[in-house]
């Protein structure tokens, strides 16, 4: 079964959502081919001798946004089903062949998107172009197999969820912010939709989403590129396209009122608040300031949150801020976490003191300029690995059409002026806007291990 990297990688697509990549910063760019097959698959091919390494990264336009109530958790599902084997291919012969061939192999699953990675030895194309295709030609879907996997997404569950501190609590924010049910649904799925599955079910959802037209594939590395362009020819042209899947209505009311919601966590040890602000989607203008303005409130120890609560009146242990880059409507997050004995209400409001500051007081030159070194070393970081460029090329031709964007993409961020900041944070960070879920520590009415054995249904 795979390795999960669903929530370490949400970080990484908020880094890149924040700062973009591209080399225009440095003066160079990234290079590449985009190509659209006959059966619909965008095929965007970049060349990097610079190591013989191939990376291949299949972006399927399928996340938690595409399930319906009842059906929960497919998308992540599926993660965990498209390694248990295919006509060509053996369960868990996946894992096996990239392994012994000196390669590593993964997949990753958020409400917007599926995906599926390999790195390996730039001689190994084929075999990596082999796997990829025999799986979205023909997944072996059985009863073993789902039952299978559906147990190891359960197992995920009550370990990441269920059996965490402040597990609950993440399920909670989008929950509460949200009121579309595209995305106020987790990932990661229900026990009861979860256990509900049958063999129908997910047959229906791999011949909807798991197509040609519904992909995006890129190859970064050791190749030519139009003798690797023949190739994905050779293995993934003989896939017929299918129909295009329903388009996802992700249209969410404005807000008028705060809402608020407290959850006791018997696992927690200390208090914890979460602010969701709504904020529009990814790659806007507005979405590009509210960025910059979370590495202000609280990238590193200079930062504003970190100076005011951590360090100088000690209400919290750790703070954040980060904006969420959906494809649509997104969310401004912060979340503190109290420091033992503190009061988690002075803690609220010493977060929305640091807000109110951006708007009545100019940010300072050296907080913006630390806002856009932060961008170049994280766009230093990401395209100096060439899977991550592979992923970025694949999200940004999925997303928006424009996989062009790696090359521009950190230019938008010092674009950013400090009126932007205060413009945003005054129409975005409002009381009538937000949504506030308090977790506070409940002692365990059993003992701790009755309570970490129970499920969550």
């Amino acid at each position: 079964m795979p390795t999960c990297t669903r929530w370490n990688w949400q970080a990484v697509v908020i880094a890149t959502g924040i700062f973009g990549s591209g080399t225009g910063v440095v003066g160079q760019t990234v290079e590449f081919t985009d190509t659209t097959l006959e059966n619909g698959l965008r095929v965007i091919i970049a060349e990097d001798h610079v190591a013989p390494v191939i990376s291949i990264a299949v972006n399927y336009d399928v996340g938690s946004r595409n399930e319906r109530r009842g059906l929960t958790g497919f998308a992540h599902l599926f993660e965990h089903m498209m390694f248990e084997g295919s006509e060509n291919v053996g369960d868990g012969e996946h894992f096996l062949l990239i392994a012994n061939n000196g390669g590593d192999v993964n997949g990753t699953t958020d409400k917007d998107r599926t995906l599926y990675f390999e790195r390996l030895p730039s001689n190994q194309l084929d075999l990596g172009l082999f796997l990829e295709a025999d799986r979205m030609a023909s997944l072996d879907i059985t009863q073993e197999n789902l039952d299978n996997q559906r147990q190891a997404v359960q197992e995920e569950r009550r370990l990441r969820i269920d059996n965490q501190p402040y597990g609950h609590t993440f399920e909670t924010v989008d929950e509460l912010a949200y009121s579309n049910f595209a995305y106020s649904h987790s990932t990661i799925g229900s026990m009861p939709d979860l256990t509900a599955a049958t063999v129908v079910d997910i047959a229906s959802f791999f011949q909807t989403y798991y197509a040609p037209n519904n992909a995006v594939l890129a190859l970064v590395g050791d190749i030519d590129a139009e003798v690797a362009l023949e190739k994905v020819r050779q293995y993934f042209e003989p896939i017929p396209r299918q129909a295009d899947p329903p388009a996802v209505d992700l249209t969410e009311l404005p807000q008028t009122e705060e809402r608020r919601a407290s959850y006791d966590d018997p696992l927690a040890r200390l208090a914890r608040i979460d602010v969701a602000y709504h904020i529009p989607e990814s790659l806007t203008a507005d979405h590009d300031a509210l960025s910059v303005l979370a590495t202000i409130l609280s990238s590193g120890r200079s930062s504003r949150l970190y100076q005011a609560i951590v360090r100088d009146t000690q209400l919290g242990v750790n703070v954040g801020a980060f904006a969420v880059s959906n494809r649509g409507p997104s969310l401004f997050r912060l979340v503190g976490i109290a420091a033992p004995g503190a009061d988690i209400g002075a803690l609220e409001t010493a977060i929305y003191n640091q807000i109110e500051r951006i708007k009545v007081e100019p940010v300072e030159d050296w907080e913006l300029a630390k806002a856009r070194n932060g961008a170049r070393r994280s766009f230093v970081a990401s395209l100096g690995s060439s899977l991550q460029r592979a992923i970025i090329l694949s999200r940004y031709a999925l997303f928006y059409d424009n996989p062009s964007l790696i090359n521009s993409r950190a230019e938008r961020v010092g674009a950013v002026s400090a009126e932007d900041l205060r413009r945003v944070a005054s129409t975005y960070l409002i009381e009538t806007n937000r949504s506030v879920i308090i977790t506070v520590p409940k002692p365990a009415s059993a003992p701790m291990d009755q309570v970490l054995g129970q499920e969550n249904f």
